[in-house]
C-alpha cells in the first residue's frame, strides 16, 4: 500500500468528497529537496503560488530558504503580500490599466517588487502608474526561449531594459520559461538548453546596454534539474511542491512524491466494468486526453476515461480493483494547478493519515 492509499484509509470517516487532500509530510520533503538541489547549484528559490495560492504552504517555502515568491497576477501579490511576504515577482507581462496601477504603485510601495515587462508599451504604461516614484519598481525582461507564448527575442532585451531605464524603472535583470519541455519526457533536456541558450544572449544584450543582470530567473519543475553550470541565478518551480501525474509520466517526479490527491467516492456501478465517481471537471479540471486520461487512481492503473461536470468515468482495468458503490478512491490529477482552484481549502495530513488539518486557498478567485 503506497502512501495516499495509508493516508486515505485513515481518514475515510471524517472527509467529505470530492476533497483535495494533502500529505504535508510529501509535501514537506518536497519543498527541502528542492531547496537542497538549489543550494548544491548556488541557485535562489523563488517557487510559484499559482500551484498551491496557500499561504501556509508559502511560509514553509520561505522558511526552507526560498528568497521570495513567484505571482501570477497582481492579485495573488497582494494575497501574500497582505500576509506578510515582502520579496515578490510577478512574473507575468502585467498591462497595468484600470485598476491594476494604482494596485502595483501600493505593492511597490510595501514590498519589493519586480514585474515582468515583454514590450515597450507595457514599459510605458508602468511607468505611468508609478507617477513620480518609478524607481520604486523593478522590472524583469521576460525572452522567448521556444514555448512560443509571452516574451521578446533574447536579441532585444538591452533595447527593453534601456526603455525601461529610460522611463525611471529598475531594470532587474531577465526571465524565460521553458513550457515546451511538457512536451514529453525527451523534451526536458532540449528545452532546458534552449532556455539557458535564450538566457545568456539576454544577459549578454543587457550588458552590452551598460546594464547588469542581477536576476537570470527560470522555471520550471520538469526542467528545473538541468539549470545547472548556467548563468541562473534563480528558479521558480511551482509544482513540485504537489507534484502529479503529468510530471511523474515526464520523470520529472516519482509517484512517491506526490502529495496532493483528491478524494471520490463511487457514486454508481450500472454500466458493465466502469464506476462513476463524484470528481468531475468541478473537481479536477479538464487536463487530460483520452490517450492518458483525466486522473489516475493511486495504486491502481485505473484512469478517468472522460469526465463531466460532477462526474468522473473510471473503467475497470483487468484485475482485483473493482470498487463499489460509497467506496472512496484516491484521484491523483494530471496537472495540479487547475484543482487547487476549485476548492476553499486543502484537508492537510500525512501519510499516516492520522493528523488533520484544513488550510485555506487563500488566493483562489484572485485572477487579475
Amino acid at each position: 500500500m503506497n502512501r495516499i492509499q495509508r493516508a486515505l484509509e485513515a481518514l475515510l470517516e471524517r472527509i467529505d468528497t470530492p476533497s483535495p487532500i494533502v500529505l504535508a509530510d510529501v509535501m514537506q520533503e518536497n519543498i527541502d529537496r528542492m531547496q537542497a538541489f538549489a543550494a548544491r547549484n548556488n541557485l535562489d528559490v523563488r517557487p510559484h503560488v499559482k500551484t498551491h495560492k496557500c499561504v501556509e504552504i508559502g511560509r514553509r517555502q520561505i522558511k526552507a530558504g526560498a528568497v521570495g515568491i513567484t505571482a501570477g497576477n497582481v492579485g495573488e501579490a497582494e494575497v501574500f503580500a497582505a500576509a506578510g511576504f515582502d520579496d515578490i515577482f510577478i512574473a507575468y507581462p502585467v498591462w497595468a490599466a484600470g485598476t491594476k496601477g494604482p494596485r502595483i504603485r501600493k505593492l511597490a510601495e510595501t514590498t519589493r517588487l519586480r514585474v515582468g515587462v515583454d514590450n515597450i508599451a507595457a514599459i510605458n504604461a508602468l511607468a505611468d502608474a508609478m507617477g513620480d516614484e518609478p524607481g520604486l519598481l523593478q522590472v524583469v525582461i521576460e525572452v522567448d526561449c521556444g514555448a512560443r507564448r509571452s516574451g521578446a527575442p533574447p536579441e532585444v532585451a538591452g533595447d527593453l531594459a534601456l526603455a525601461a531605464r529610460k522611463r525611471g524603472l529598475v531594470p532587474a535583470g531577465v526571465f524565460t520559461y521553458p513550457g515546451h519541455g511538457s512536451a514529453g519526457p525527451d523534451a526536458r533536456k532540449g528545452a532546458a538548453d534552449d532556455q539557458d541558450a535564450a538566457l545568456i544572449v539576454a544577459v549578454r544584450r543587457l550588458a552590452a546596454a551598460g546594464i547588469t543582470a542581477e536576476v537570470v530567473s527560470a522555471g520550471s519543475t520538469p526542467t528545473v534539474e538541468f539549470a545547472t553550470d548556467s548563468v541562473i541565478t534563480e528558479i521558480r518551480p511551482g509544482e513540485y511542491v504537489f507534484n502529479d501525474l503529468g510530471n511523474a509520466r515526464l520523470g520529472a517526479c516519482t509517484e512517491d512524491q506526490i502529495a496532493l490527491f483528491v478524494a471520490g467516492t463511487v457514486v454508481s456501478d450500472w454500466v458493465p466494468d466502469q464506476v462513476m465517481l463524484d470528481t468531475g471537471t468541478k473537481a479536477l479540471g479538464r487536463e487530460g486526453s483520452p490517450e492518458i486520461g483525466y486522473g489516475g487512481i493511486a495504486g491502481t492503473t485505473a484512469v478517468l476515461s472522460r469526465l463531466n461536470e460532477y462526474h468522473g468515468f473510471l473503467p475497470l482495468p483487468d484485475g482485483d480493483f473493482r470498487p463499489g458503490v460509497g467506496t472512496v478512491v484516491p484521484v491523483v490529477p494530471n496537472h495540479v494547478c487547475p484543482v487547487v482552484v476549485n476548492f476553499e481549502e486543502y484537508i492537510v495530513t500525512d501519510s499516516t493519515g492520522t493528523t488533520l488539518e484544513r488550510w485555506p486557498v487563500d488566493a483562489r478567485g484572485f485572477n487579475n
